[in-house]
């Protein structure tokens, strides 16, 4: 239940340390309306923990445990088809829905059998134990993930900033603002015309650093559900 809960906090640890800079730099959120956009995420998982919870008793721990991993990861890669633009309802909106349905029927169902795997007189550690690794994965994903997005969107803005003929001394500068992803700026020194297409690409390079974090997200979350599946087999 711990690899488990690593593995799947990871990878929402991930989502949610990326996603704020692509609704503000890439969509031009507002901070608020980005806030907001997590809404249907946190719904879901107030509403339906309660019936997440019943789902132990219904099926045994193993198949919410296997359903809510895997729904989970088709909400991870919902968020890989939001492009530069678009409307909310129709790029983050269900990614978002379907997230939450995930993680809602895991939740529950993952703290049970964390508490059902001691003694009584242990639920306490265990508890604590199972928070700490919960922590633990997001702090380590977002180390992880960002040397994958930067390498991504390094990659993609070296192919772009040459495709354009760049004049060198503009590309040096730029250099300075990589580590800023979506938040870099074209350097002072470039025409505006060059400017205006080096802050377009910036904006394309991150979504496909972002793309390919939310798709390694999903792998995590599949990993979770067949460590699930395979190591799972008490009843609750």
């Amino acid at each position: 239940a711990n690899l488990l809960t690593l593995l799947l906090y990871g990878a929402l640890g991930g989502l949610f340390f990326f996603l704020p800079m692509d609704l503000i730099r890439v969509h031009g959120y507002s901070a608020t309306a980005a806030g907001a956009a997590g809404l249907p995420f946190i719904l879901m998982l107030s509403l339906l923990s309660r019936w997440a919870g019943g789902l132990i008793d219904r099926f045994g721990p193993k198949v919410p445990l296997v359903v809510g991993p895997l729904a989970a990861g088709v909400g991870f890669a919902l968020f890989a088809l939001p492009g530069t633009s678009g409307r909310y309802w129709g790029t983050f909106f269900p990614a978002m829905v379907v997230l939450g349905l995930g993680m809602a029927i895991s939740v529950a169902p993952l703290t049970t059998t964390v508490m059902n795997a001691v003694d009584m007189r242990h639920a306490g550690i265990a508890s604590g134990v199972n928070n700490a690794v919960s922590r633990a994965a997001g702090l380590l994903a977002v180390a992880l993930m960002s040397l994958l997005v930067l390498h991504a969107f390094n990659a993609e803005m070296d192919r772009r900033l040459a495709a354009m003929n760049v004049a060198p001394d503009v590309a040096a500068a730029f250099d300075g603002e990589r580590v800023k992803l979506a938040a870099a700026e074209a350097p002072p020194g470039a025409r505006p015309s060059d400017g205006t297409t080096i802050q377009r690409a910036i904006s394309l390079a991150f979504v496909t650093g972002f793309r390919q974090m939310v798709l390694v997200a999903a792998g995590l979350a599949l990993a979770s559900a067949l460590i699930a599946a395979a190591m799972i087999t008490a009843p609750a």
